[in-house]
Parts: C-alpha cells; sequence; structure tokens
C-alpha cells in the first residue's frame, strides 16, 4: 500500500486532493513544523531528568514530514485511526497521538484569523481595527453535528431547531469576496441565535464598522441586512432587486466556510473529543489562510 505521504512526493499534483493544500504550501507547513517541533523537544529535554545518554533510547517511528503529512490526512478526508495507521504503517494508538501531537503545533503556528494573528500586539490591533473599517464585512455562521450528549440538560442547549439534531454553531467574520477571515467564534451552543453571537463578539471591532448578513442578523444596526417579506405580502420588485445585490456581496462568507468544509473533520459529525473541537476547527481555519496566502506571518517565520 502506498503512503499518502509517498503519493504526494512522487505525484505533486495530488497534494490538493489529498491533504487540502498544495505540494509548495506543504512544504512550507513542514519546515515551520519541523522548527516548532524541535523547539518543543529542546524545552523538553532541558527540563528532563536524564536516566539514560542524550541520544539514546527508542527512536521515533514517523519523521516531521510524515506527522504533519498524516495530521492533514486525517483533517482532510477524515478516516478512522485504524485506517489512518495503515496508511502509515503505525498501530491505532500511535496514529492516534501522532495526530494529536502534530495537530497540537499546526494549531501554535497557523493563525485562525487576522484578529488572532494580530492580537498579541496592540499597535497592529488597533491599525487593523481602523483597516477593517473601510471595507463591509460580511458575517455568517455554520453549524456541525455533535455526537448527541449523555446529559438531557446539555442536549437541549446543543439541539438546533433549525438543523434538526445537536450541532456546534461557528461565527465567520470575513473580508468581501471572501479574501481572508478577519474573526471566527468557535463552537458555540447550537441553540444559539446568529444575532446573539454576534454580538457577543462585536467589541472586537471599532464602533464605526459596517457589516453585511442575511435575515438572520435583522434588527441589529450595524449589519445591512435583505429585506424581509411581511407576512400575508410581497416585497417591491425594488426591494427584490436590492436583496439579489446585497447576496452577490455577501457570496463571499459562503464560498470561504465552503473551503473550510473541504476538510472534512470540519463538515461531518464530529467524533473526537469534544473539548478538540476548537483546536481542530481553528486549525482547519489556518489552513483555509494557507490555501488562500493569506498569512503573511509565515514568511517572516521561515
Amino acid at each position: 500500500m502506498t503512503s499518502p505521504l509517498v503519493r504526494i512526493e512522487s505525484h505533486p499534483q495530488s497534494a490538493k486532493r489529498l491533504s487540502g493544500i498544495n505540494y509548495e504550501q506543504f512544504m512550507t507547513l513542514v519546515v515551520l513544523a519541523e522548527q516548532r517541533h524541535n523547539q518543543k523537544q529542546t524545552e523538553i529535554q532541558k527540563n528532563k531528568v536524564r536516566l539514560i545518554a542524550p541520544g539514546g533510547g527508542r527512536k521515533s517511528e514517523m519523521s516531521p514530514k510524515e506527522g504533519v503529512c498524516l495530521c492533514l490526512v486525517y483533517l482532510r478526508q477524515k478516516p478512522t485511526f485504524d485506517i489512518l495507521g495503515l496508511l502509515f504503517d503505525i498501530s491505532k494508538t500511535k496514529a492516534n497521538d501522532a495526530f494529536n501531537y502534530w495537530v497540537k503545533i499546526l494549531r501554535e503556528i497557523l493563525p485562525a484569523s487576522q484578529m488572532e494573528e494580530v492580537e498579541k500586539d496592540s499597535q497592529k490591533y488597533q491599525e487593523l481595527r481602523k483597516i477593517l473599517c473601510e471595507h463591509e464585512l460580511i458575517v455568517d455562521s455554520a453549524e456541525q453535528a455533535i455526537e448527541r450528549p449523555v446529559d438531557y440538560q446539555e442536549q437541549k442547549q446543543h439541539y438546533s431547531g433549525k438543523k434538526k439534531m445537536h450541532t456546534l454553531k461557528n461565527q465567520f467574520i470575513v473580508l468581501p469576496n471572501g479574501e481572508d477571515i478577519v474573526d471566527i467564534y468557535i463552537g458555540n451552543l447550537g441553540k444559539t441565535s446568529d444575532i446573539n453571537l454576534f454580538r457577543e463578539t462585536q467589541g472586537k471591532f471599532d464602533c464605526e464598522q459596517k457589516f453585511i448578513g442575511d435575515k438572520a442578523y435583522i434588527g441589529e444596526s450595524t449589519i445591512t441586512t435583505p429585506y424581509k417579506k411581511p407576512r400575508k405580502k410581497e416585497i417591491s420588485e425594488l426591494q427584490k432587486k436590492e436583496n439579489q445585490q446585497l447576496s452577490s456581496r455577501r457570496i463571499g462568507v459562503e464560498h470561504l466556510i465552503g473551503k473550510v468544509k473541504i476538510f472534512r473533520v470540519a463538515s461531518e459529525k464530529f467524533r473526537l473529543a469534544r473539548h478538540k473541537y476548537s483546536q481542530v476547527i481553528m486549525t482547519v481555519c489556518g489552513l483555509v489562510r494557507l490555501r488562500l496566502n493569506c498569512l503573511l506571518s509565515l514568511a517572516i517565520n521561515i
């Protein structure tokens, strides 16, 4: 059985289909992940009480390139860990351990949004808020199915009347035409309304910031929304035309959410432990930004 890494290296054009990013982006990610991996290992060695000489003990079965590839294949294809182990010629347990290790590293090196990329630098953060005021940002939310919680009260909190299932809701705020993810709010209760979710995060933006949204945001003054058909009446032809124009401007967020859902771990029922949800989905968002060539910090770190 040919491993995914061998396939990618022998047929670079297949990288995007197997891992979600192209070959050049994959190699860039491997370099950054290996740097972070070496830093972590150095930190571990400094704090470790040695019983054997440095360099002794069992050698790692996977190289950083194999580890990154394994992680990407899981995020993109979502096989079982039994199948993932077979693909990389390791056991199910080691495949699980490798995924959890490397997804953490990818999360650390891939900012999931513009806001996250500058949040540690207050000056850049304020500059970004001012720059964003030049655009009408697009806001929308997406729900993902989860396993039904055992506790009844938890079931009620996660049940989405819209989807008729138990879900977690994620809010995306993006640039016009879906050029980049500005901010993302992950793992909210399925029953939470879109407008209340937006109001929880609106404080991150300048008070003059304008947004575009769908009918779920009607009632929020900072969001331009389409006209809603009155009960037992019709909207005018002019209003219909304006709704169409607004939809064409808002479609960018739908396209970007579609790119996130290319990774099956973010589109199908989430079956990993619930506490890993934010880490996994934020990692996927970072990969989407890498795919869109929006991660300027990567060029600085290489």
